[in-house]
């Protein structure tokens, strides 16, 4: 078990002193919407916090209180890291069933985020399947939260995580860019290097937009060239990428988008090949979706495999990894991967090319507990330097 020692724990504290945040009481919904410095002090917090527990100091930083995940889609490296983290924090996790409760007998969203939070302190919320609805839902649930704290129903009003939805993956990013942070050796290390959103290859439709949109929305930031690479007609969603334009310009970085792989992987120094449905098609998905279509849904599905199919050649391999920045660029995925000859016959990353990097994707979602960590942390705790100062300082063991 490593030792977390004063000088590094007293840098990450001096720096985040440094920052101007405004995060208490407040949602975390959309990455773009919060400011540099409270994306370094989720960044510097959640550092802060994973060394704390790999000393085996203890991060308890509530006596009592309820954590309540949503999850409206599939989940395990979110919803185990939601779990985990509260955990860790000494809060206790409830995961709404909306099958089990009273939503299907016509409980309203406003009933529900009130009846389920007279205790609890934050709420994670996926919501990725309908585009044009997740963050809608999330912004409605925080509306009902903020009208029953108003009127004396809820004696605090709990914060929400998106842990993702039409729009943002702000947990998925969050924890790449700390991958990227402690492979680099710093944020600023990141300036002008290269990293290759990519479309990829993949056996399954409908996989949502999220998880690309999350990463330009974030590392064009931080001065990276950042190259978007889809085939003609897997646009995302057009204000996303109006975002990463400007944030690129005002963070002195490159922002461009292409229709070749292989351009996009040219002198990478990290490759992220992500398959994802096309905007347009997510967007007839959804109304097909509402109106419980299922023979359109299955139309829909045919038409897009049949699209997908055409591109079988957007498969990260060995061939185009050898163009990288010295044949060596950082493979990175959300997982799981595509892996051919693995989980499908053929897919978005070639055996070999997984295989070399497993550990390293492995490495890159443990970070995500913390990131969820600091970012509850954060909008809960109103002096949250000194309370983590006053933990390292106590050096309080979480076992015996």
């Amino acid at each position: 078990m490593s030792t977390l020692t004063q000088s590094k724990a007293e840098m990450l504290l001096q720096s985040l002193g440094g920052l101007k945040t405004n995060m208490f009481n407040r949602d975390f919904l959309l990455s773009w919407d919060r400011n540099d410095d409270e994306i370094r002090a989720v960044v510097d917090v959640a550092q802060l916090m994973r060394d704390m527990h790999k000393s085996g100091t203890s991060i308890r930083s509530f006596e009592t209180g309820l954590a309540i995940s949503l999850f409206r889609d599939n989940s395990t490296r979110t919803r185990f890291s939601f779990a985990s983290a509260a955990n860790a924090l000494g809060l206790g996790l409830s995961e709404l069933d909306e099958e089990k409760s009273q939503i299907a007998h016509g409980e309203t969203v406003r009933e529900t985020a009130n009846m389920i939070s007279f205790l609890a302190e934050t709420i994670g919320i996926r919501d990725d399947m309908f585009l044009g609805e997740g963050h809608k839902y999330m912004k409605e649930f925080g509306d009902s939260l903020q009208e029953g704290y108003d009127n004396g129903v809820l004696h605090q009003r709990p914060t929400i995580v998106n842990l993702q939805c039409d729009i943002d993956h702000p947990t998925q990013s969050l924890s790449d860019l700390m991958h990227l942070k402690n492979t680099f050796g710093s944020l600023e290390n990141l300036r002008g290097k290269k990293i290759a959103m990519t479309w990829a290859y993949s056996p399954s439709y409908g996989k949502p937009l999220s998880v690309p949109q999350s990463i330009i929305g974030l590392m064009t930031r931080f001065g990276m060239d950042v190259s978007l690479a889809h085939p003609e007609g897997y646009g995302l969603i057009p204000d996303v990428i109006e975002q990463a334009k400007k944030q690129s310009l005002q963070s002195g970085g490159k922002f461009e988008v292409v229709n070749n792989m292989e351009d996009a992987f040219k002198d990478a120094d990290i490759v992220y090949p992500k398959s994802w449905a096309p905007y347009n098609v997510m967007q007839r998905r959804t109304v097909l979706l509402n109106n419980n279509d299922k023979p359109g849904l299955k139309d829909l599905e045919k038409e897009c495999l049949a699209n997908n199919a055409k591109f079988k050649n957007w498969e990260c391999d060995e061939k185009k990894m050898k163009t990288t920045k010295n044949g060596e660029a950082l493979y990175m995925h959300c997982l799981p991967a595509d892996i051919t000859g693995v989980s499908c016959e053929q897919g978005e990353v070639s055996k070999d090319v997984f295989e070399k990097y497993r550990l390293k994707t492995y490495t890159e979602a443990s970070y995500k507990p913390f990131v969820i960590a600091a970012i509850m942390y954060l909008s809960r705790i109103q002096d949250p330097i000194q309370k983590l100062r006053t933990m390292v300082e106590t050096n309080k063991k979480r076992s015996i």
